[in-house]
C-alpha cells in the first residue's frame, strides 16, 4: 500500500450485518463497528439502542483506493441494505437502524449522489430511494464484542442474517452471493 488509506462510513441497520460484505475485498484494510451521526459522545450499544443519541450503527472502512475504489464500495453498500425504508432495516426498527452515506469530502459527495442517483433510475425498486447522503461526523468504535461479528458467533450471525430479512431481500434483488 502507497500510504494514501481513506475512510468511508456507511450505515445499512444492523452493523453486524454490515462488517461481512466489505471483509472479502482486496484493498479493504479494516472495516469497524461503530456509532455515528448523533451527539452523544462515547456512546454504549444500550443508549445507541435506546434511539436518544441520534447515533446510526454504522461501519467504517479503511481501504487503499489505488486497489478498491469508493465507487465499488458504494455498489456493495446498495446492494446490503434496502434503501426504501425510512424506519429501519428488516426486522429491526427505529433512528439507529437507518441507513445513511456519511461523506468524508466532496469528491465522495459527488460520487454518492451519482451512485444513489443511478440505483433510483435503474428501475430495481419499486418505491423511492430514501437513504440520505450526509457529512461524516465523529465516528465511535463499538464495544468489542460487536467487532467482527461474523466470525466470533458465526452460527447466531447466519440465522441473524437470514431471520431478519435481509438475506432473502438481497437474493430477490441482486442474485446470491452479494
Amino acid at each position: 500500500m502507497n500510504g494514501q488509506l481513506e475512510k468511508a462510513t456507511f450505515a445499512g441497520g444492523c452493523f453486524w450485518c454490515m462488517v461481512k460484505p466489505f471483509d472479502r475485498y482486496d484493498g479493504v484494510v479494516s472495516v469497524i463497528s461503530g456509532y455515528t451521526g448523533g451527539y452523544k459522545e462515547n456512546p454504549t450499544y444500550e443508549q445507541v439502542c435506546s434511539d436518544t443519541t441520534g447515533h446510526y450503527e454504522a461501519v467504517q472502512i479503511t481501504f487503499d483506493p489505488n486497489v478498491i475504489s469508493y465507487r465499488k464500495l458504494l455498489d456493495i453498500f446498495w446492494m446490503q441494505i434496502d434503501p426504501t425504508d425510512e424506519g429501519g432495516q428488516f426486522y429491526d426498527r427505529g433512528s439507529s437502524y437507518k441507513t445513511a452515506v456519511f461523506y468524508h469530502n466532496e469528491k465522495q459527495r459527488e460520487e454518492a449522489e451519482q451512485s444513489k442517483k443511478e440505483l433510483e433510475e435503474s428501475g430495481r425498486f419499486s418505491k423511492p430511494i430514501v437513504t440520505p447522503i450526509i457529512p461524516a461526523t465523529t465516528f465511535y468504535q463499538a464495544e468489542e464484542y460487536h467487532q467482527q461479528y461474523y466470525e466470533k458467533n458465526p452460527a447466531h450471525y447466519q440465522a441473524y442474517h437470514k431471520g431478519s430479512g435481509r438475506a432473502g431481500f438481497i437474493e430477490e434483488h441482486w442474485g446470491k452471493e452479494k
